[in-house]
């Protein structure tokens, strides 16, 4: 329910509840022997009734005034041996109102001091003159359970709002998480794609050496063409040594390791092995010429699985698949653990992976087996006019 949807609610509740009470006193008002003089009566039962209105944004206050309002009423007139019916319903209004509304030890001390006030301004005279105990007690055990009812009501509210707000702050909390998460894994991906880029520009630059010294006679415009891209290389390498000192920064160990692909995939599968999780790996086609930027991706897409399986599959093992396609590679992951992964693919691996992926336009897919276990999916094109 909104919250405007709330307000109007309590407004309608609110000004039902003034008709009821205000249309019972009337009418006992009208037709008591026992009201006079009447005007007076009505003018007091109605200024407490409309004061129900603010019973939710002011009950503290509202009290005071039912409590006064209905003190005068019953001394100064001619009540009968039973006080009015309204005047019973009003103050059990009240009484809850505060309970439910009001806020900390002042809503406490409030209602004992108008309880106890109550007592002594209306019930006390009537036991004074002989009332019976038993019609006055029962009211008052009705004034109490109807207090912690409502005080009950209060702290349900309030944990529910305690709860409410932790639930949001903990989502903003994982949004934030989750954002960062996002930005580390694209600050790697482009550190370590500008090693595999760094590497073609280089051979490009000494390759144009080595084209201008295989050069025979002047070929002038020939010449003048290889030196062109010769000086750009050289600029271009400069360039992305100083955005690569912005990169690592925070990651120097990353700049003394070289690059990792599929070569070492090998590798990658006895060190999981040695680990604890045994691991199959088959490979279908030719992944030996990959373009560097795709094999890499393949590789930590790998590495990423197998170590999300290490860590929350428990007992298992695991199967590694690769397919070279004419248009593309699939990769495939999956083990047969028993807790395996998350579901929503909220982890920090699967956020690598997925931005992996999509730097090169591909799809991952990632869940829960139906037969038990974990599996991750990634596609890879390799179409050679992709930007």
């Amino acid at each position: 329910m909104s919250v405007k949807l709330r307000e109007h609610t309590a407004v309608l509740v609110d000004g039902l509840i003034v008709l009821a009470l205000g249309g019972l006193a009337l009418g006992e008002i009208w037709t008591s022997p026992f009201a006079e003089p009447r005007p007076v009566n009505t003018f007091l039962f109605l200024s407490v009734c409309l004061a129900l209105l603010w019973r939710r944004r002011a009950p503290l206050v509202v009290l005071l005034i039912a409590v006064t309002v209905l003190g005068i009423q019953a001394n100064l007139f001619d009540p009968p041996d039973q006080p009015p019916l309204s005047s019973f319903i009003i103050f059990l209004v009240v009484s809850y109102s505060v309970a439910v509304h009001g806020e900390g030890r002042r809503a406490v001390v409030a209602a004992a001091a108008a309880f106890a006030t109550e007592i002594l301004i209306i019930d006390l005279p009537r036991l004074l003159a002989g009332e019976n105990p038993g019609n006055i007690i029962p009211a008052w055990i009705l004034y109490l359970m109807l207090w912690f009812v409502g005080r009950t009501i209060r702290q349900s509210r309030l944990q529910a709002e305690r709860l409410q707000d932790l639930a949001t702050q903990l989502e903003l909390e994982r949004e934030e998480k989750a954002r960062t998460a996002v930005a580390e894994e694209r600050s790697r991906i482009s550190r370590e794609l500008h090693d595999v880029v760094a590497h073609s520009v280089s051979v490009m630059v000494v390759q144009s050496q080595a084209a201008q010294r295989l050069l025979e006679g002047e070929q002038r415009n020939a010449r003048q063409a290889l030196e062109s891209i010769e000086t750009t290389g050289r600029q271009a390498l400069t360039e992305m040594r100083r955005l690569l000192g912005i990169l690592r920064r925070t990651d120097a160990e990353l700049a003394l390791a070289p690059q990792p692909g599929l070569e070492h995939l090998d590798a990658l599968i006895e060190q999981t092995r040695e680990a604890g999780l045994p691991v199959e790996l088959s490979v279908e086609g030719d992944v030996g010429s990959l373009p560097p930027g795709v094999d890499l991706t393949a590789y930590r897409i790998v590495q990423e699985a197998l170590t999300n399986t290490l860590k929350h599959a428990g007992p298992a093992h695991a199967r590694v698949t690769i397919r070279r396609r004419d248009d593309g590679m699939e990769l495939e992951v999956a083990d047969d653990g028993a807790a395996s992964g998350k579901g929503d693919g909220s982890g920090q691996g699967l956020i690598g992976m997925r931005e992996r992926v999509a730097l090169y336009g591909g799809a991952l897919e990632s869940g829960r087996r139906d037969g038990g276990g974990y599996i991750v999916r990634a596609r890879l094109p390799l179409a050679s006019n992709r930007t």
